[in-house]
């Protein structure tokens, strides 16, 4: 199975975890609810770091709790690792192998705080050192870009946060993403064709805010490591802070524009960089004024709530960089210098 077939399996593997992981996750969820935990410190590298961005917006906006991104190497090169105190640690990692993940886990069972772990893989060595792991069923992922993993970690984010709220109309919306990721993926033509647009692209910036900051950053690690693309990340309030200044005549813009809060402040941005800037804007929205403000523009399923938008959108983000790879005449399977488990310590 290469990289398109692991695109394409999201949909039957959200359907998995939703059918397989819910009676643990509300198990979990109410063990984790009997602790005094005053907030999350999340450790997690690369793709799951992203994953981790999105929970730290989800978890702190339905089930008001703060999340900490860990420092890994305080823990293991370092060895001063801070006090954890009252804290649920938590690790996001498609192998479960990652060493300088395993320290942050490690030494918090040292403290004695509770642990949980989001893995692929639930007999890895990360595992051993939670109380609580959550199997995100996606199954072998062959390709070395990570894709399917991704979004099954996202899921078990969003379900938990639904488990710990016990707001049963938000698993009914969860229930749909399944559907939702068919209906994104029937887009794959005009993706490809998009793509070619973009062939002689070497820069550009990624911009979402709110929610969608994390699937800025989880686009932009894929143009990176696929196509060789230099994409920075920025949520729309960072990028007027100073980085607006890379822009000009034709420079290429992702942005990731769905109703909800932040559209407004993502639509003012949009239109300044097109009237005053003239940026090449490619839009990922389900909005009608953010498509039409685009260059090229994918429109998403209508009816998605802003906290689960960040599972669907980052799909047509994925089948945009496999095909910008594939124009690119680069191999979308191997990219170099990349192997599929990073052991960073």
């Amino acid at each position: 199975m290469g990289l398109r077939e692991e695109i394409h399996e999201q949909p039957q593997v959200a359907a998995r975890i939703l059918s397989e992981q819910r009676e643990n996750i509300e198990r979990i969820a109410v063990e984790i609810k009997r602790k005094d935990i005053a907030y999350v410190f999340l450790a997690a590298r690369g793709t799951s770091d992203n994953a981790g961005r999105y929970a730290k917006y989800l978890w702190g906006a339905y089930n008001q709790i703060p999340l900490a991104m860990a420092t890994p190497s305080l823990f293991s090169i370092y060895q001063q690792p801070p006090r954890l105190k009252n804290s649920l640690v938590v690790s996001i990692s498609q192998s479960g192998k990652s060493p300088d993940i395993v320290s942050v886990m490690a030494e918090a069972k040292r403290q004695g705080q509770p642990t949980l772990t989001i893995t692929n893989m639930p007999d890895s060595p990360l595992a051993e050192y939670a109380d609580w792991t959550i199997d995100v069923c996606a199954g072998e992922e062959k390709a070395v870009a990570a894709t399917k993993s991704y979004t099954s970690s996202l899921m078990a984010a969003a379900m938990l946060s639904c488990a710990l709220s016990g707001d049963e109309e938000r698993w009914e919306k969860l229930s749909m993403v399944p559907f939702w990721l068919e209906q994104v993926l029937t887009k794959e033509d005009q993706l490809a064709y998009m793509a070619q647009r973009y062939r002689y692209m070497e820069a550009c910036v990624v911009l979402g805010r709110g929610f969608q900051y994390a699937t800025a950053y989880e686009w932009a690690l894929k143009m990176k490591e696929m196509c060789y693309v230099i994409a920075d990340p920025y949520s729309s309030a960072d990028f007027q802070h100073g980085p607006i200044a890379l822009v000009e005549h034709g420079f290429p813009v992702m942005a990731l524009a769905n109703k909800g809060e932040v559209l407004g402040d993502m639509l003012g941005l949009m239109d300044l960089l097109r009237r005053e800037h003239h940026v090449e804007l490619f839009t990922i929205s389900d909005d009608n004024d953010a498509l039409r403000l685009a260059n090229s523009a994918l429109a998403l399923p209508a009816g998605i709530p802003e906290w689960i938008s960040p599972i669907v959108s980052i799909v047509p983000a994925q089948l945009f960089t496999y095909h910008l790879t594939r124009v690119k005449g680069f191999d979308t399977e191997s990219p170099r210098s990349l192997s599929k488990v990073t052991e960073t310590f």
